[in-house]
């Protein structure tokens, strides 16, 4: 804020233009608290819904909290809620049964349900565009190719930490996990979705980055 530039009274305690203000965090709070609900109710498999729903239900609290110290812009907030819903979708009905997706695979004569590359490439594109705020607003790295090449490389260590939570789930409870690691028979299942998460992030930032900018010179 300019020296001698008044802040009018109704925004003292907002947080500035760019950045999520609480009455559109509540509004994206409903919106997730009715896709939850809908979600956890009689879902394909409760096991494999709590698997799928548990990275949602682990980031909003984090969210909740962080958010006096640092609110996000309100792309970034969109993004992860947007991320959530995927992930609510697919703990409902499991990836491979998503209806859409499935009614795609029979109308076009596809070898699989496509669903979970659509979770995979918002695996990539939504941390990228949330890690990019963040190193930029903490002054950690400067725009340009090393904020681009950081940022993907965090992306792909998400997905690969992710892919290996799968694993360890897999083994632990055996045929069980099938409907949660998804592969649907196929083989490289793991590395395809690691690529997808690539793809999400470059894309992210490739698309979104202006407005993202755009967002964080209005916060400051």
């Amino acid at each position: 804020m300019p020296v001698g530039v008044s802040i009018p009274p109704e925004r003292v305690h907002q947080p500035p233009r760019g950045l999520a203000d609480k009455p559109f965090l509540v509004f994206l709070l409903c919106v997730f608290a009715a896709a939850l609900t809908w979600s956890a109710i009689r879902p394909y498999d409760y096991v494999t819904w709590f698997l799928e729903v548990v990275p949602a239900l682990i980031a909003l609290p984090i969210l909740v909290f962080t958010y006096g110290r640092f609110p996000l812009t309100r792309l970034s907030y969109i993004l992860i809620l947007c991320q959530a819903l995927i992930l609510l979708v697919g703990g409902h009905y499991t990836y491979a049964r998503e209806p859409v997706f499935s009614w795609i695979r029979d109308h076009w004569h596809l070898s699989r349900n496509y669903y979970d590359r659509v979770g995979h490439l918002a695996q990539g594109l939504v941390p990228a565009l949330v890690a990019r705020e963040i190193l930029i607003r903490k002054q950690v790295v400067k725009r340009g190719p090393w904020l681009f090449f950081i940022v993907v490389c965090i992306c792909l260590a998400i997905s690969a930490a992710y892919e290996l939570f799968e694993w360890r789930v897999a083994v632990a409870s055996g045929s069980a996990a099938d409907d949660f690691l998804g592969t649907q028979g196929d083989p490289w299942d793991t590395q395809e979705d690691m690529a997808t998460a690539l793809v999400g992030a470059v894309l992210g930032l490739l698309t979104l980055s202006r407005v993202q900018d755009h967002q964080l010179v209005e916060a400051t």
